[in-house]
Order: structure tokens, then sequence, then C-alpha cells
């Protein structure tokens, strides 16, 4: 409890500060959502946003300098999700790990390939450089390992990557779960309808479906609104409003 109250006076805080104009800067080049939020909206991004950089540990990997640059895109990112929600989600996140690109494991088969991102049950992501920035800066593709990576984290907050974030009230577990199996299924069965707006990857399992779902919610918002009005009723209800349209023409590219 007294951690509780220290945490949330030290964010007071921190959200007090002005933000430097060189972050703005930063947002604007990298995550142009920013610029479409409403005020509101906008304004508590942005106290995310210092938040997160100022709590979060970024540690660099494979040759990466951990700039501002690098701290403020990632942390726009991950507040994307939680603006409607609260950056408390993220508070088992500890360590963000970045590489200047893709990277491999330690004595992995080359076969597997090369990853982009992937996020770990004891509180750490890891995310490769510059596929944060393809994703962030084309914001209308559907595609974004950053916003992936993190809702791997909220889904995870709960205790496991099942597709099932903690949600807003028991009664919503029922429909959650039937609608989010149904799109998956549907998925998997490579249905061609679902296959415009989700990308193919979502289909490995039902963790992957809800981050790769959410990918097409903040991106896709109203292509995944008319090609799967159920799956997107319920991230809209789980991520406590609609998604802002984020560039002309994003939500509606193949007919």
């Amino acid at each position: 409890m007294i951690v509780g109250w220290w945490r949330r006076r030290r964010r007071r805080r921190v959200r007090g500060e002005p933000f430097p104009p060189a972050w703005l800067e930063i947002l604007a080049r990298n995550a142009p959502f920013v610029a479409r939020l409403d005020a509101a909206d906008r304004a508590r991004l942005l106290g995310d946003v210092q938040v997160l950089v100022a709590e979060k540990h970024f540690i660099a990997a494979g040759g990466m300098e951990i700039t501002d640059e690098v701290r403020v895109t990632i942390a726009a990112a991950a507040a994307r999700l939680v603006i409607h929600l609260d950056v408390d989600r993220y508070d088992d996140l500890t360590e963000i790990v970045v590489y200047p690109s893709a990277y491999r494991h330690p004595g992995a088969d080359p076969a597997d390939g090369a990853v982009l991102g992937e996020a770990h049950a004891w509180g750490v992501v890891v995310l490769a450089w510059d596929a944060v920035l393809a994703g962030m800066r084309n914001p209308g593709d559907g595609h974004c390992t950053a916003v992936h990576e993190f809702a791997h984290v909220l889904d995870r907050a709960d205790g496991a990557f099942d597709g099932a974030p903690e949600l807003h009230a028991s009664e919503h577990y029922r429909p959650w779960a039937t609608i989010m199996q149904h799109g998956f299924d549907r998925l998997r069965r490579r249905d061609r309808t679902l296959r415009r707006v989700l990308r193919e990857y979502g289909a490995t399992n039902e963790a992957e479906f809800f981050a790769v779902a959410t990918e097409a919610f903040f991106e896709r918002p109203g292509d995944l609104r008319r090609r799967a009005p159920a799956l997107y009723a319920e991230l809209e209800r789980f991520y406590g409003g609609p998604a802002p349209r984020v560039a002309p023409g994003a939500d509606g590219e193949a007919p």
C-alpha cells in the first residue's frame, strides 16, 4: 500500500514536468498517430511517455546505443495501448532490451530465422529498433512490432500468455473467450475476409492472435470493424474506447 502511494506520488510529479520540445520532435517524426489524438488523449499519452521513460530500464544489445529517440519512441508505442486504461498495466515490466536490427538467440538454428521482438514472463521486452521504426512510421500497414510486444505484456499481466488479458469485469470473460476463439479459428482456417486485415502469424496460438488483432485494432480500425465487427467490439471494450484513426485512408485499404 505504501509502495502504491509512493508510486502514484512520483508519477504525478513526473507528469507535472514540462514535456521536452525535443521529445515532441521525436514523436512527430516517429509516431505520427500522436498528432491525430484529441487534446485529452494526447495529454494522457505524453504523461504516460514521461512515466515510462522515467521508470523502465532501456538496455542496449548488439551494439545498439540507447538515446532519447529510442526511449521516447518505444515509450509512445507502449503508452498508445493504455491511453484509456492505466500505465500501471506495465508495472511488472522492468526492462526493455533494444537491438539495432533483427537478432538471433545464442545457439539457435539458422533455419529458425531472426527475431524482431519478444516479451518474456519475467518482465522483459526485447525489440529490434529498425523494426520498431518501420512499424511506427507506417501507421496504416497493420503491422507494428512494438505494439505487438506490448500487447503481450498486457496479456501476461494476469499471469499467462494466453490471449486473455485482465478484463474489466468478470462477465466480460465469457464473450471474450467465445469471440476471440471464433476469430482465431477463422484465421487458422485461412478465412480470406479475416486474412485481409489480420496477419497470418496470428494463427500461431491464442496469445499471438490477441497481439496481431491489437495491431489491427490500432492501425486499421475501420477495416477490422467491417471485417470482424464482434472482434473489434471486444477489443474496443477492453482498450476502453475506439481506436483513433491514424492516417487518411489507413482504415480502409483493400475492399
